[in-house]
């Protein structure tokens, strides 16, 4: 991995303080220092520390489980964000030759993979909703799926299939654009959190928790589980919740699975890495820990057993030969979603040049979350229509 450049001061004030040091908040930096903005990137840990490091770098375009195990009507609702899905396609297949860097983009299609009549009737009318978006996918039987990918189980009696979707590995990608937005003159500060937050002729103020502080004309909020409560800072009240999950990796093996692998009836994500890991996923619950009664963000989530078998069971289900590899390690992680399982993005309301991506499919739309909201953020111009994704959606919330 290439070093950064050293840091550069930036005297005066900044056109944007980004708050949050994962996927979003490296690629904000990026977009925003290749404008020619005057960008300073503050994370409280170290940089890709929380949900971009603890997640399987899946890039699913197809709508996932959560967003079609309850039902048409929260489907529909989660296919007003397809057109961003589309456009993060073609972010990613260009983002290696954009930032100069490996970040392991691999994009050799994905199945979400059906064991029922019900699951296969629930894929049809996904499929007719994302064909209806613009999203290129097909509806396959058993037989045409064990063709193409003859290591799925003979359980399975049809799925749908993207062949632009894949795997990118979520530590590189971070890493790749914090050092393409050094080079372009952003500073980037890791161990170092905000303190608060001071609106005050015009500009932010911003203390921070070594004691400094700066001047901002507009934040950025890419802190994932943790938004909320900096935008709390600013009196602003969002519906953004942390969410607990669980991952496992398997040892290194010889290349079993060349797919990224979903279901349409179980929580389910499977992929294996360029170094031979097989990761396993698909939105197994953990539990958050919580001090004195509150949700405590700087704890690890606890492991739930039944999280882990009903994880291992799905997989086996789908992929038998997997019972020959040995599990390596097993991990926990927190990431953000919205009340209306919709992102959020653009400028938070009432809030003076506060903007926010969060929420949704982050790292799979990362990519598109950052240069949009850098539209926003400069005042140039939308590329697409996010207006669904407007946080005055939740304007009501916040009283001042």
């Amino acid at each position: 991995m290439t070093v950064m450049p050293a840091q550069v001061e930036l005297p005066g004030t900044l056109d944007c303080l980004v708050i949050g040091g994962g996927l979003l908040g490296s690629a904000v930096s990026y977009y925003l220092a290749k404008a020619g903005a005057r960008v300073r990137l503050a994370e409280r840990a170290q940089l890709n520390s929380a949900a971009s490091s603890q997640n399987a770098g899946s890039l699913h375009f197809q709508l996932e489980y959560r967003m079609i195990e309850n039902g048409p009507e929260a489907a529909r609702k989660a296919a007003e964000a397809m057109p961003l899905h589309l456009d993060a396609q073609h972010a990613w297949s260009g983002l290696e030759a954009e930032l100069g860097m490996p970040v392991g983009v691999s994009q050799h299609g994905g199945f979400m993979v059906a064991e029922s009549p019900e699951q296969l009737n629930t894929l049809e009318q996904k499929v007719l909703l994302e064909r209806a978006s613009g999203l290129e996918v097909e509806l396959l039987d058993g037989e045409q799926v064990r063709r193409r990918a003859p290591y799925l189980s003979e359980r399975i009696l049809g799925a749908a299939f993207c062949a632009k979707e894949g795997k990118a590995d979520p530590r590189r990608c971070v890493l790749a654009y914090a050092a393409a937005a050094a080079r372009l003159g952003a500073r980037i500060d890791s161990g170092l959190g905000v303190s608060a937050l001071n609106y005050e002729q015009g500009v932010w103020r911003v203390y921070f928790s070594d004691g400094s502080e700066c001047r901002a004309r507009t934040l950025a909020i890419t802190a994932g589980a943790w938004s909320g409560r900096v935008a709390a800072m600013a009196g602003i009240s969002l519906p953004v919740s942390p969410v607990a999950l669980t991952m496992t990796t398997t040892v290194r093996t010889q290349p079993m699975i060349s797919h990224l692998i979903q279901h349409a009836g179980r929580r389910l994500s499977l992929k294996q890495t360029g170094d031979g890991n097989i990761l396993i996923g698909g939105g197994w619950p953990a539990r958050l820990r919580h001090t004195e009664g509150v949700i405590d963000l700087d704890r690890r989530p606890e492991l739930l057993l039944n999280s882990l078998t009903g994880n291992m069971s799905a997989a086996l289900a789908v992929f038998p030969e997997l019972k020959k590899v040995s599990i390596l390690r097993v991990w926990t992680g927190t990431t953000a979603l919205v009340s209306d399982q919709l992102p959020l993005l653009g400028e938070l309301p009432k809030s003076h040049g506060i903007y926010i991506a969060t929420g949704g499919s982050a790292f799979t739309l990362g990519p598109t979350y950052a240069r949009l909201l850098v539209e926003r953020i400069l005042g140039r111009p939308a590329s697409l229509d996010i207006t669904p994704f407007d946080p005055r959606r939740f304007g009501s919330l916040t009283l001042a």
